[in-house]
């Protein structure tokens, strides 16, 4: 029988949790066509693995590639990675449904400048991104902070009974679109004064069109009990799938709180279906916010409007250097991106090894001097945690990044090396891997990953995009299963 592409003697992690095997894997399409012993088999071309493992291409379940994926649709940072699909519209902040009557609010700033905020609907986005034709597969999110840039003159309120309508409305549209559910992002400024109510609104639309509902917490410090709570409280109302954004326990005083939020986040999933994601780094990233301004964690300064020669150095020494307090240095620095060494390694670890965890990058890919999770995230799990580490073992940390992903975010045929299932494939040398990616040089492609195929195109090879066959993902998640977990 003859196949578009034939692996040879790879060994298998197909994703699900299963041990590795050895086995040829052929493709036809889009499609893995076969997997097995395969003598007789031919193609038009045929990789020799050599020892390398075959797992399902990673899926990036936090990411803010939005404008991205269309304006640089190469996407090295995550192909690089071994990285095929990635979430966007994450904490809030879309590239749709957005028509913005000024330059786009923090942190909608982290996609791009007004000009990059194009599409007042979602299938004008879907249309501009297939027409780009970006090397990997794409499934949009609908920002709550992006619903409201639309509509409210201020921020600084809740929506009144008028604008959640329309906000719903908007919503509702880019559903039945193709988006894949709702985030918010309760900790910024321009969303904290959203009661739950306003949230309510929109997460019952999302819930009734089967969606999910993906939320940056309300507080991720002192506070996060109770906003975890909140969230429960909206996704049980709304009967809607829950994703904590990038769980994590901020801020020196909440080191040590992992072992409860677990609890939490475990109690909860045993009701209703609820996972987390998680980065492989004790430091976050975003806009520099006064509200996380403190002496007891470093603070470093990736970009700034109104001083950019201050770029690339810690709150401290800056505000050393113009005789001011940290606070009022950020005010004059604003609007600023931020590196925070806000966590605990041991809390991350024991959030990042749960089996609730997904795997996300929160990369921030407009930004000038990045947080090196933008390059580094996946191989990082792999080749850290996992084979250095020894935090779980392969097939665990293939699962997180695969199956889990694809089934809670209703990804079908995604995530698995079994016939049938997409091509989406990554090849790589274990012993090889490493995350190159650091803070002073986060601009670096990971060693070790050799092969990406993308829907049964090879998509990365030798440090370079090879063809650009991704797609956008539409909302599939009616069909989806609804499993809770059982601890």
């Amino acid at each position: 029988m003859t196949f578009d592409l034939l692996i040879r003697r790879a060994r298998i992690v197909d994703g699900l949790g299963g041990p590795a095997y050895l086995a040829d894997v052929a493709i036809s399409g889009d499609k893995i066509a076969a997997i097995g012993d395969l003598p007789d088999g031919c193609a038009v071309r045929q990789i020799d693995a050599e020892g390398r493992y075959l797992a399902p291409g990673f899926i990036d379940v936090h990411t803010h590639d939005d404008t991205n994926v269309i304006r640089q649709p190469d996407m090295l940072p995550k192909l690089s990675q071994g990285v095929t699909t990635v979430i966007v519209g994450n904490c809030g902040i879309s590239a749709s449904p957005v028509s913005l009557p000024g330059d786009p609010p923090d942190p909608m700033n982290l996609l791009g400048s007004r000009e990059d905020f194009r599409y007042p609907s979602f299938k004008a986005y879907a249309q501009a991104l297939e027409a780009a034709s970006p090397s990997i597969n794409v499934a949009a999110l609908i920002g709550h902070t992006a619903l409201r840039a639309n509509l409210m003159d201020r921020f600084d309120r809740p929506a009144s009974a008028e604008e959640i309508a329309r906000m719903r409305e908007l919503l509702s549209d880019a559903l039945a679109q193709g988006a894949i559910g709702l985030s918010t992002g309760l900790a910024y400024i321009n969303a904290r004064h959203a009661p739950a109510e306003e949230i309510d609104a929109l997460a019952a639309a999302v819930g009734a069109a089967g969606g999910i509902y993906a939320t940056h917490l309300r507080n991720e410090f002192e506070g996060l009990p109770e906003a975890m709570h909140e969230a429960f409280d909206t996704a049980r109302r709304a009967d809607v799938p829950l994703v904590i954004s990038h769980l994590k326990c901020a801020g020196a005083g909440n080191w040590g709180n992992a072992p409860g939020a677990i609890a939490r986040l475990e109690g909860f999933a045993a009701e209703h279906p609820c996972n987390c994601d998680c980065y492989p780094y004790s430091a976050s990233s975003s806009t520099l916010d006064p509200g996380q301004v403190t002496a007891d964690v470093e603070i470093f300064i990736t970009w700034s409007a109104p001083h950019p020669e201050m770029a690339q150095r810690t709150l401290e020494a800056i505000a050393s250097q113009w005789g001011l307090t940290l606070l009022e240095a950020a005010h004059r620095l604003m609007p600023a991106g931020a590196v925070y060494h806000n966590m605990s390694e041991a809390d991350m670890n024991l959030i990042l090894a749960h089996p609730l965890t997904m795997v996300g990058s929160d990369g921030l890919p407009n930004d000038p001097h990045p947080h090196p999770r933008l390059w580094g995230t996946f191989p990082r799990v792999i080749a850290h945690y996992c084979r250095d580490r020894k935090l779980f073992e392969l097939p665990e940390a293939i699962r997180k990044m695969t199956s889990l992903p694809a089934t809670r975010f209703g990804l079908e045929g995604r995530g698995r090396v079994e016939t049938g299932a997409f091509a989406d494939l990554v090849l790589f040398d274990l012993d090889m891997l490493e995350d190159i990616a650091d803070f002073a040089h986060p601009v670096a492609a990971a060693r070790g990953i050799d092969w990406v195929i993308v829907n049964g195109q090879i998509a990365y090879h030798q440090g370079r995009v090879d063809s650009r066959a991704g797609r956008l993902l539409k909302r599939t998640l009616a069909s989806a299963p609804a499993e809770v977990a059982h601890f």
